[in-house]
Order: C-alpha cells, then structure tokens, then sequence
C-alpha cells in the first residue's frame, strides 16, 4: 500500500469546488485541505492510495477543463512536506537559505518534495498562493552545497511546467533575517 498526496488548481471558486467534490466521490482518499487562495483561485490536497489519488486526481480534472490550472499527484511524499505546508517546522541553525518561487500552487509542492529528496535540507515553509497573488515560494536550509543543490533540482522540476519563477541561495543569513523568517 503506498501512500500519495494530490492536488488540484482552478481559477475559479465554483470549478474548484466541483472538482474537490469529483475528487472525493470517485476514489477513496482523504481531503486534507480544500480552500479559495489567491486571487480568488481555488486548491484542494488529498491523501490516499496511490492508485485512488491518481484516479481522483484525474477525474477532478475533467469537471472544468476551461479553468484548470495545475494538478499533481506525488507517491511516498517526503514527510517534511506538511509540517513545512502548516508552518511548523523548527529551525535550530541556518547555514543557507534557499528560496524558489512558482506562479502556482501546486507546482511548488511538487518542487519542495524534488528538494527535499535531492540532498540532505531541511523545508522550512511552503507559502501557498496565500497572499501572494497566486504565486507560492519554499524556503529551506541546510549545507551551502546542500541547499544549492535542492534549489537547482526544484527550479528544473518547475521549470518543466513553465511555472518556476526565480530562486536564490544565501549563504549564512543574518540573524536579522534568520529571525524575520522563523
């Protein structure tokens, strides 16, 4: 039994919530987040089997096909991904501060998950389309070579949907700063 993650995106409410609802009709699969995010566009993230996400997934996408945005489906997520998506992530030290951003939502899980499993880092926070007029960006730490590699292998994954937007790495923040993101 493997376990998956999906999500969808839409650029209206109501296409949004018709495909959430198509989600949960057609597999059996957990709705972990269904919600309107900037600028009045429209996700839902949901966990399960693999093979019933991907059928889920799938269908949910067929609703409105005029308003769809992005959609991913994810097997064995990297477990940093949550606590990273909820802000509850506890950073000790920072040697390196990589951030990447997208232009959408669901691409920014996708690459954060690539990061995550690229080299040894820690995902700080994943910032979802909330106040962001739609786009969505990841922060995470680690090694100075670490995060850089992450943070190149996140940009190529979104860049293959057109959806990355523009990254960096710092090496050694300062405190100043380690505390404004933290």
């Amino acid at each position: 039994m493997s376990k998956a993650i999906g999500m969808i995106e839409f650029k209206t409410v109501s296409a949004g919530v018709r495909a959430a609802d198509v989600m949960v009709k057609t597999a059996q699969v957990e709705l972990l987040e269904a919600q309107v995010v900037c600028p009045g566009k429209y996700i839902a993230l949901i966990a399960g089997e693999l093979s019933a996400v991907k059928s889920a997934v799938e269908a949910s996408q067929e609703t409105a096909q005029e308003h769809f945005i992005d959609s991913f489906v994810l097997g064995n997520p990297h477990p940093a991904i949550f606590p990273a998506i909820y802000g509850a992530t506890k950073v000790e030290r920072m040697d390196a501060l990589g951030i990447l951003e997208t232009y959408d939502a669901a691409s920014i899980i996708v690459a954060a998950d690539a990061a995550a499993k690229t080299a040894a880092v820690e995902l700080i926070e994943l910032r979802i389309a909330k106040g962001m007029c739609g786009k969505s960006y990841l922060y995470l730490t680690g090694e100075v070579a670490a995060a850089s590699a992450a943070i190149e292998k996140a940009k190529a994954v979104a860049a293959e949907g057109g959806m990355y937007l523009d990254s960096t790495v710092i090496a050694r923040p300062d405190a100043q700063l380690c505390k404004a993101i933290l």
